[in-house]
């Protein structure tokens, strides 16, 4: 099974798969390490830091503006 077809991904990795970007390269324009992205995508009860949060929030409304913390994460 190829890792963008993996049904343990959180909604975080389903959204970054859905729009064709890698951990990567959301790792590098939202200035959080890849180490914590891939824990992102990959466990779906992971709450971030508030500083993290804030980081991936700016830089997921750049792809898309409506996108809330709430439609990925339980907090």
């Amino acid at each position: 099974m190829s890792w963008w077809k993996n049904p343990k991904r959180s909604k975080f990795g389903r959204f970054l798969d859905k729009n064709g970007i890698t951990q990567t390269e959301f790792a590098k324009k939202s200035h959080v390490s890849k180490t914590t992205i891939s824990t992102l995508c990959n466990e779906k009860n992971y709450s971030p830091s508030p500083k993290v949060l804030k980081r991936v929030m700016d830089t997921i409304k750049k792809i898309d503006e409506n996108k809330q913390s709430h439609d990925f994460f339980n907090i």
